[in-house]
């Protein structure tokens, strides 16, 4: 995949006291799969994460959450993409996310989750088949 065409994904791992970096297998694995990936600002909230997302006109946004206040920061991710016409960015996520907060996750528009120990190309796999890249000027 060129340059040209690499999807790009946005990262982000909110946290206690502005979060920190995203998981380093996960931005290494995207970076050989030839994504292009975008990591937000240490301190994130669903505002920031979603701005950054519009602003390099990203075609994914993955979440790394070890909060337990997963529920309410993908539901403002989600929401504020509608509102600003980002509904074609992909948001998937992973972390410590309990199984049965998932299928909530999914209604409010969260495409995937993925485990704590999932396989990062398994990730990467899941990205380039349902991740559509963003074509607009």
């Amino acid at each position: 995949m060129s340059e040209a065409t690499a999807i790009r994904v946005v990262m982000a791992k909110p946290g206690p006291d502005g979060g920190g970096s995203p998981p380093v297998p996960i931005v290494e694995a995207f970076g050989k799969a030839g994504f292009e990936t975008v990591i937000v600002e240490p301190v994130q909230n669903a505002e920031g994460i979603v701005e950054t997302a519009l602003r390099v006109r990203a075609d994914a946004i993955c979440v790394s959450s070890l909060l337990g206040e997963h529920t309410e920061l993908f539901a403002g991710v989600t929401e504020l993409l509608r509102e600003r016409g980002g509904e074609h960015i992909t948001v998937i996520g992973g972390g410590i996310i309990p199984s049965a907060d998932i299928p909530a996750l999914k209604q409010q528009g969260v495409a995937e989750i993925f485990s704590a120990g999932t396989p990062t190309w398994a990730v990467v796999e899941w990205i380039r088949e349902h991740v559509r890249q963003h074509t607009g000027a």
